[in-house]
């Protein structure tokens, strides 16, 4: 077919549509003929864009327009089940979905979810929740939408707020001396030194759970935190390695 100029056309088509635009069509890599999203007012803007797209395809930068047309949320899901997460890490990204992320995206695909909609969520969610809760929610969905990146679903991760990753939580109060005494008595005698462990350790709640009477040595004077224990939210520890 010739172009506006009188030259035969030696990537894709141009026809002229009853409505008096134009529609494109161009081969892709794979040998399927796909149109372009849009009409255009003249021949010559329909042969500049087969060109970006020609150019595209030559370089290699190239991507399926239908790629991106993956539900977010079995996208989401089978990113958290492939991480091979520890079991809390497991559960925190699973309840940040489940609370956070997929009421707003779950019936979306991964390529309608651009930088206003991002923008728009986050926003609606610091208006009900904490900054930090956001900042969390935030950095697991941009992660989720890199990988799509990486896996050539989508072009670009639309995750782009500065600083949206960072929390800034306050400075925590510290106990005095005297409270770690008074808090160490009021223990009791059983369960004393697990104080004095937290306050100058300092140990993790998930290590003194899994502390045991061998990990205190006398003679040598020393505690060794070998094991961790931490909660999940039901009720149940999982013991394993430290956090570090």
């Amino acid at each position: 077919m010739a172009n506006s100029k009188g030259k035969r056309r030696r990537f894709g088509a141009v026809r002229k549509l009853p409505s008096g635009r134009f529609q494109a069509r161009y081969p892709g890599p794979d040998g399927v003929m796909r149109p372009a999203p849009v009409t255009f007012e003249t021949a010559g803007d329909a042969d500049d864009w087969l060109a970006e797209k020609q150019t595209e395809v030559r370089r290699g930068d190239w991507q399926d327009p239908d790629a991106g047309a993956v539900n977010f949320e079995e996208y989401a899901l089978r990113w958290v089940k492939e991480r091979g997460l520890s079991p809390t890490t497991d559960e925190l990204y699973r309840r940040l979905l489940r609370l956070h992320i997929l009421p707003t995206f779950r019936a979306w695909d991964l390529d309608e979810i651009t930088p206003p909609r991002i923008r728009t969520w986050r926003a609606e969610r610091l208006e009900t929740v904490g900054e930090t809760t956001v900042a969390k929610s935030y950095r697991l969905l941009k992660a989720i939408l890199e990988t799509a990146v990486e896996d050539e679903l989508i072009r670009r991760n639309p995750c782009r707020i500065r600083g949206a990753g960072k929390e800034s939580a306050g400075e925590r109060p510290i106990a005095t001396v005297e409270q770690v005494d008074a808090l160490a008595d009021a223990m009791g005698p059983r369960w004393r030194l697990m104080v004095y462990i937290a306050a100058y350790g300092p140990a993790r709640p998930e290590e003194q759970a899994e502390m045991r009477r061998p990990d205190v040595d006398l003679e040598t004077v020393g505690v060794w935190v070998r094991r961790a224990a931490p909660e999940l939210t039901t009720g149940r520890r999982v013991v394993g390695d430290t956090k570090s």
